[in-house]
């Protein structure tokens, strides 16, 4: 079984000013999805973002989905604390994330998070909204298995290639 990381980046959160809506539809949608879900860390924005991303990757887990900590305010720093990590970018997936995002809300633009493999693990900064959160997971929803399998080197390139007809 796949395991997986959740951190919410919020210090209101972090600090039980707020109770994080989240971090729970996360929860259930990685295990309706077959992970594991390793606890959930919730921590203030800012660089403890970053040392809670190095504790959760340290876990080897095959994925791990943030949210919160990519807008503008001055301590959302959540794509700063993770693009360092990451070993190899995926944009197409933020750009996906984005775009579904802006189909309801044009605030979804100001989303500046990252999506990428640190070694084997998949990590993808989803906003910090409900609803942000549920369109970020709609867009994995028909790839996390595929994208798991390929950072873990058990899927090749030939994906799709057995409806060709070979002479």
């Amino acid at each position: 079984m796949r395991r997986a990381g959740i951190l919410i980046a919020s210090t209101r959160a972090a600090t039980g000013a707020y109770e994080d809506r989240t971090g729970p539809v996360i929860a259930d949608w990685l295990s309706e999805h077959g992970f594991e879900v390793i606890p959930t860390a919730v921590v203030p924005d800012g660089p403890s973002v970053g040392a809670a991303l190095r504790a959760l990757l340290s876990l080897s887990p095959a994925a791990v989905i943030t949210s919160g900590g990519t807008g503008l305010s001055p301590d959302d720093r959540t794509p700063e604390e993770t693009r360092p990590l990451l070993d190899r970018e995926v944009p197409g997936i933020m750009e996906a994330i984005r775009a579904a995002g802006l189909a309801k809300t044009p605030l979804a633009a100001l989303s500046r998070g990252h999506a990428g493999l640190a070694g084997t693990s998949f990590v993808v900064n989803l906003p910090g909204s409900p609803s942000g959160v549920m369109d970020g997971l709609a867009v994995l929803d028909p790839i996390i298995e595929h994208l798991c399998d390929q950072a873990a080197g058990k899927a090749g390139h030939d994906h799709g290639k057995e409806n060709h007809v070979h002479e």
